[in-house]
């Protein structure tokens, strides 16, 4: 979509003006013939925040203010509950912050028959371990941006999407030298102290070290949307891993530890999680439509967020039915779900990325972004989220469900092409409301 002529921005242009799109049949999902005789409503795709008849849907910022993400933070005390000198002692100002970088220096055959080294090992002991000027200072070369969303692996609704900025895992480990024999590399934040409250991730060696052109770095954040990263965040310092959920993301960043040893011993695996799962594909509605009631005749909007996963975004569609009394959940595989009328929604459109990045931050310098358009190379772009909007008009009175799901671009309908659980929530999500 091009962008529009005031310098406002095509999202906030949309904002003040009223809706103008076409209209598409939405006729009733499988079930009784009077169900079905008895809908005949109309999908209306409705690009950006909504104007005209019935309630209005606000649309969230494409970057969730910092105090706006869902913190799903582990911990007794939670880290960033922690106030004056006990963050300060705990290391989690920007003043008082050290990474450690360490090397496994045991055998475990037939695993590991040779120790991983490190020429120079960055410690507290001897006062060499990584500090926020340090890290900063590697910036001024190697810094990067990239917009991401964020979700728990076990949460059924996006967190909140930022566009983090840091240093690449690969340049921070150049300044311990020469390494050997690592194949894998963990790193874990502040846990209290307690060997039991230690949250752990890791990538490969390859993953960490070499990424293609244009491609997305492992990466150690020091800010969100342009400012200092935040306790509540995991500041001053978290790793970001863009193509994974949150728990590769790891808070109040304090220890990095390299290992010859390739196996994958996240803290998430031993909760019959995949450890190495990718951001999924997939549509959610947002929960306020739930148990809303509507009058005859107002328009009801739908929106959402859909979350570009690895196999990227095509289209989100939506179907509504109408019920009696609250019918059983359908299985993703459900018979209904498979042949009902399934309507395309509207993602809402790219904004003028220049009002949307923080100030000194141009798109072009954001990973994913075209250097030469400064656009994403997709939209909504890789491991990103973005709104979509549909109105329902026409709905006669009674009770019904209204489902989202998204295409990916290989055609692939949620939760295909992972409907398993433990790898990404992405069952399709329904919400109830009556019209009176």
């Amino acid at each position: 979509m091009n962008h529009p002529m005031d310098p406002v921005g095509r999202r906030a242009f949309l904002t003040k003006t009223a809706l103008a799109s076409g209209i598409l049949p939405l006729l009733a999902g499988a079930g009784s013939a009077r169900a079905a005789d008895a809908l005949k409503p109309t999908a209306e795709a409705a690009p950006g925040a909504m104007a005209g008849a019935g309630t209005r849907v606000a649309l969230p910022p494409l970057l969730t203010p910092d105090a706006r993400f869902v913190d799903v933070s582990r911990g007794d005390p939670k880290p960033h509950a922690l106030k004056g000198e006990a963050l300060a002692e705990a290391g989690l100002t920007a003043e008082t912050w050290r990474c450690e970088i360490t090397a496994d220096a045991f055998t475990e055959e037939p695993h590991t028959k040779v120790a991983a080294t490190l020429a120079k090992p960055l410690t507290l002991a001897d006062g060499t371990a990584l500090d926020l000027p340090t890290l900063m200072n590697l910036g001024r070369k190697h810094e990067v941006h990239f917009l991401k969303a964020m979700q728990c692996l076990n949460i059924d609704t996006p967190l909140g999407q930022g566009l983090w900025t840091g240093v690449p895992l690969r340049e921070v480990l150049k300044l311990c030298g020469r390494m050997n024999n690592v194949r894998r590399i963990f790193f874990w934040g502040f846990h209290n102290n307690d060997p039991k409250q230690v949250f752990k991730s890791s990538v490969s060696y390859t993953q960490c070290m070499e990424t293609a052109p244009g491609d997305l770095p492992v990466f150690l954040a020091y800010k969100l949307n342009g400012e200092p990263l935040s306790p509540m965040r995991g500041g001053p310092v978290r790793m970001i891993v863009p193509w994974s959920h949150g728990y590769k993301s790891i808070k109040w960043l304090q220890h990095i530890f390299v290992t010859n040893d390739a196996r994958n011993n996240d803290t998430y695996a031993s909760g019959n999680n995949d450890p190495d799962s990718f951001l999924k594909t997939a549509a959610y509605v947002e929960k306020s439509l739930e148990g809303r009631k509507f009058k005859a005749g107002e328009a009801v909007h739908v929106s959402g967020q859909v979350i570009s996963g690895l196999s990227g975004v095509e289209r989100v569609e939506v179907w509504v039915r109408r019920v009696e009394g609250k019918p059983g959940p359908l299985a993703d595989d459900a018979p209904e779900l498979l042949s009902a009328p399934w309507t395309p929604a509207e993602l809402e459109p790219q904004p003028l990325w220049i009002d949307v990045l923080p100030p000194g931050v141009q798109p072009q310098q954001v990973l994913g972004f075209d250097r030469k358009s400064g656009r994403p190379a997709a939209w909504p772009p890789r491991y990103g989220m973005c709104s979509y909007t549909a109105i329902l008009r026409d709905l006669q009175p009674g009770s019904y469900e209204v489902r989202a799901r998204s295409v990916d671009l290989n055609g692939l309908v949620q939760p295909e092409p992972r409907p398993s659980q433990k790898s990404g929530k992405n069952g399709i999500q329904m919400r109830r409301f009556e019209v009176v």
